[in-house]
């Protein structure tokens, strides 16, 4: 598996319109077939703060991601909300193993 934590702080008061935006464009990654996993996070005690979880089956699969038109609408609906520049971390699982990992890919 491939995995990546986008890690994002919004502008004050945007908090809603980002979920709703980063919720959508979820939804539509679950239907990719290289996609496992795509959970949106909030920081429980700093609310501007979200977390991506991504989980890909392999590295091309989160690069052909980027190149879905619901990548591109979240990208850019969400591009003036942001209080910084996201960044990423990425990671390889190791426990459980790729079988039981995240299953199937839902949609």
């Amino acid at each position: 598996m491939y995995i990546v934590h986008v890690h994002i702080q919004v502008k004050a008061g945007q908090e809603e319109a980002f979920r709703k935006a980063s919720v959508a464009n979820a939804r539509e990654s679950l239907k990719e077939p290289g996609c496992v996993r795509f959970d949106v996070i909030q920081q429980l005690d700093d609310p501007e703060r979200f977390i991506l979880v991504e989980v890909f089956r392999q590295e091309k699969d989160s690069a052909a991601h980027k190149e879905t038109a619901h990548y591109a609408a979240w990208r850019d609906a969400v591009a003036d909300m942001m209080a910084e520049p996201r960044f990423s971390v990425k990671y390889v699982n190791c426990f459980p193993d790729d079988a039981g990992f995240g299953g199937q890919a839902q949609g």
